[in-house]
C-alpha cells in the first residue's frame, strides 16, 4: 500500500478492524517502509527537463 500504516485506521474507520486486517496481511511477511520522494515523481521531473 502507498498509504502509511499510521493512516490505516482512518480508512477502515476503526482501530480494531484496521489492526485485524493488517495482522492478516503481514502474518508471514516482512514489512518495509520507504521514505522520500517516489521514483515515478522523480523520473517525471527528469523527463520534463529533457522535453
Amino acid at each position: 500500500s502507498q498509504l502509511p500504516v499510521k493512516k490505516w485506521c482512518d480508512i477502515f474507520g476503526e482501530k480494531t478492524r484496521a489492526d485485524s486486517v493488517f495482522d492478516r496481511i503481514v502474518h508471514h511477511s516482512i514489512r518495509v517502509e520507504l521514505f522520500g520522494e517516489s521514483m515515478r515523481r522523480r523520473n517525471s521531473k527528469i523527463e520534463n527537463v529533457f522535453l
